[in-house]
């Protein structure tokens, strides 16, 4: 029986994406003539009669399930496909978990009849909310004998159980074969805790969840591959609902999303699905490309050609491949690949960003088409790239740029703030904390010069207004020495007057602390008189009267305050949820000192949705670890790859997750040798390789450094493509 289900395999940037749209274009309905326009311009051919016609997608029947990897890439192929067909068709765009995730919630009366559980809407963990909760119900399990066994710290110990949930829920294991596959693929492995220990943690942690709504992505997971899927009432609505689906970079997907698309096919559904054998960027991280590409069987395989002309990947691949497995061969790589070779890692950072800014500077290339990519970014090597770069007016984009918010001065402040406020606090405020509140708090947007020449059609880069300080840190720090009070119940600040030279504090100064002080005060009062809702309320007051004030905000502050406001909503939702189920004797403010003490532990990220900003890409120098660049699936003309020498290029500059391979269904519960892992690093190797040339299309530069951060020497798996380089860049001939 012929397939009409379309399997697309090919190489990074070979057209796969562009080739699933001309599909959903192909099923529509024949008078669609922008679907038919639009496929003919991808194509350069009119659409043919080859598809039979009740394959063809009418407007009027159920709608289409469109998949990508990660969200980025899935706003993206949903734009594209609605602007393909105006809109005109019903498409539902999702990442796989996002998809599991609406399911599950969406059919969770279904779930409450077949489990039996407690009707209560489900609240959704996030993970580090997830890992705070389990830490305090495994905390009394998990003494000093256990940690010294596992070798890890208490954090990092919970999070590699609660991984091991996530792991076998993306494979399909049910949360109670947990203990088996570990006990196999362990072996007899003494440096490890007991597989039955492991696994009698998260049925516990698990059972605690479901009693009280909550769920995290490997409970989603599970309770929608163990349950929904199988049962026939969701199985009849899902293939209502859907009569196609498109999935995008399959290779990046957890197995049980196949699992999804066989029900699919096997209830009539049709499939288009691309997948890249050069790229499962997510494997160890709970994507299962192997299986995945199991579905092929099912489907009609089209093979594209390899990278585009213009990239460097027919060029170079092959020969860069050879030269990193076979390092004894002698060759030289030809001069598109440039080498810049230092010392020390510092030298390297500086020599590395001079290199970027006189190629700009002298309009060999444009900031928006140079990347520098790394195995691992530190703050020091980003810093450092960045400010050079920035001083040279050259702006820096940092794809995905997860720093704590409580690197956040702003965030400091209002946390100091909250103290201030909340009677029981006080040990959480310190002087230094209160000099930074009170510059922070005094900021003011001045009008920018000339702004009585500003018209309405005016850039919004020129209606720009300045950011000037009221309070400067020396007068700050003044009035912190002399005016704050500490206490462990009640903190407070004393007027200005209480410092005998208070001339010297200057009018402006003391005008913007007059207004923070009355208006501290004026909280304080209403918080007494339970006229402040939760500490939410409080922290939208503070935004809007010290931070916002009808300016416009930087993008970065502003995403920083976003999720500090999502994070306190969920957490104090959470609170809420928890003390419903189980009322608890605590203090009254118990919940915003832990919430402070999460936040301070560097444990949340500021990327609030969305997580880019609006509207056109900026002309930026991209700076990424090869995780975060192979995700975005960007390209560039120019590459700077840095610590060429450094063994993390190996690992794909991402960590696998403990006891990732024992969950591949290709070898579940197998025994993981030192042999499988060598091989597994080469195959990495060689798919990074493979990937990052078909993503640049001009020039590769190796930054190699001979000393690490460490000072250890610098031997990684690339060193034979640094000896390989005719053209060398050194310290000497930099300028």
């Amino acid at each position: 029986m012929v397939s009409h289900s379309v399997w697309i395999v090919g190489t990074s940037r070979s057209g796969k994406t562009a080739r699933l749209v001309e599909q959903f274009c192909n099923w529509l309905e024949p008078e669609n003539k922008y679907a038919e326009s639009f496929y003919t311009k991808k194509t350069g051919r009119k659409k043919s009669g080859h598809v039979p016609e009740f394959l063809y997608l009418k407007q009027t029947e159920p709608g289409v399930l469109v998949l990508a990897a990660n969200d980025d890439n899935r706003r993206e192929l949903g734009d594209i496909i609605v602007t393909s067909t105006l809109g005109k068709y019903p498409v539902r765009a999702k990442t796989p978990l996002g998809f599991f995730q609406d399911e599950v919630i969406l059919f969770w009366p279904l779930l409450i009849n077949s489990l039996n559980l407690k009707a209560q809407f489900p609240v959704r963990l996030r993970p580090e909310t997830e890992q705070e909760l389990a830490t305090k119900l495994w905390r009394p399990q998990l003494d000093e004998e256990i940690l010294r066994i596992a070798g890890v710290n208490e954090s990092r110990l919970v999070r590699r159980i609660l991984d091991l949930l996530q792991l076998a829920a993306y494979s399909g294991t049910p949360c109670e074969d947990i203990a088996q596959i570990l006990a196999k693929g362990l072996g007899e492995n003494t440096t490890t805790l007991e597989p039955e220990f492991l696994a009698s943690l998260l049925l516990d942690w698990r059972n605690w969840c479901l009693e009280r709504g909550l769920l995290t992505y490997g409970i989603i997971t599970e309770l929608y591959s163990q349950y929904l899927l199988s049962d026939r009432n969701y199985q009849q609505h899902l293939t209502k609902r859907y009569q196609a689906v498109l999935a995008d970079d399959v290779d990046d997907y957890p197995s049980v999303a196949r699992l999804l698309f066989e029900l699919l096919l096997d209830q009539g559904a049709i499939g288009a699905f691309s997948y890249n054998p050069d790229g499962a960027v997510r494997l160890g991280l709970g994507a299962d490309p192997n299986y995945l590409e199991g579905l092929a069987e099912r489907c009609r395989v089209e093979i594209l050609t390899g990278p585009p002309p213009e990239s460097l990947g027919e060029q170079l691949t092959e020969q860069m491949v050879e030269l990193v497995t076979e390092p004894m061969i002698l060759l030289s790589l030809p001069e598109i690949v440039h080498s810049i070779q230092t010392t020390s890692r510092a030298q390297l950072l500086r020599q590395t960003a001079e290199v970027i800014a006189n190629a700009i500077q002298s309009k060999q290339v444009q900031p928006e088409e140079v990347a520098i990519i790394a195995p691992g970014l530190d703050a020091i090597a980003r810093y450092t790239l960045v400010e050079i770069l920035i001083k040279q007016n050259i702006p820096v984009e940092s794809l995905n740029d997860q720093r704590p918010l409580i690197s956040s001065p702003v965030i400091r402040a209002l946390l100091t703030m909250l103290a201030l406020v909340y009677p029981g606090l006080g040990r959480l405020v310190d002087r230094d904390a209160v000099a930074e509140m009170l510059v922070v708090l005094s900021r003011k947007q001045q009008p920018p010069e000339n702004s009585s020449l500003l018209t309405p059609n005016s850039s919004l880069s020129t209606q720009h207004s300045a950011l000037s300080t009221q309070i400067d840190p020396v007068r700050a720090g003044l009035i912190a020495d002399y005016c704050f009070v500490p206490h462990p119940d009640r903190p407070n600040l004393l007027p200005v007057s209480a410092f005998e030279r208070w001339d010297r504090i200057g009018y402006a100064a003391t005008t913007a602390y007059n207004d923070i002080l009355q208006w501290l005060e004026q909280q304080r009062s209403q918080q007494e008189l339970r006229l402040i809702p939760s500490p939410i309320s409080l922290l939208d007051r503070a935004i809007q009267r010290f931070l916002w004030n009808g300016s416009n905000l930087p993008y970065e502050q502003l995403a920083a305050l976003r999720e500090l406001l999502e994070t306190a909503q969920h957490y104090w939702e959470i609170d809420t949820r928890l003390r419903q189920i189980a009322p608890v004797e605590t203090t009254p403010h118990t919940t915003i000192i832990e919430f402070i003490q999460l936040l301070r532990r560097g444990t949340i990220t500021a990327n609030p949705y969305p997580v880019r900003p609006i509207g056109g890409a900026r002309k930026a120098v991209t700076l990424a670890t090869i995780f975060q660049y192979r995700s975005s699936r960007r390209s560039h003309q120019w590459h700077f790859w840095l610590d060429a020498g450094s063994p993390l290029w190996a690992k794909g500059g991402a960590a696998t997750l403990f006891g990732a391979p024992f969950f591949l269904r290709d070898r579940l519960g197998e025994p993981w040798t030192a042999e499988d892992e060598k091989l597994a690093e080469e195959q990495r190797l060689r798919r990074i390789l493979t990937d990052l040339l078909s993503r640049v299309s001009e020039r590769v530069y190796l930054c190699h450094s001979d000393l690490a951060v460490n000072g250890q020497e610098q031997i990684g798996p690339l060193l034979p493509l640094v000896n390989a380089c005719v053209t060398v860049i050194s310290e000497a001939n930099v300028n």
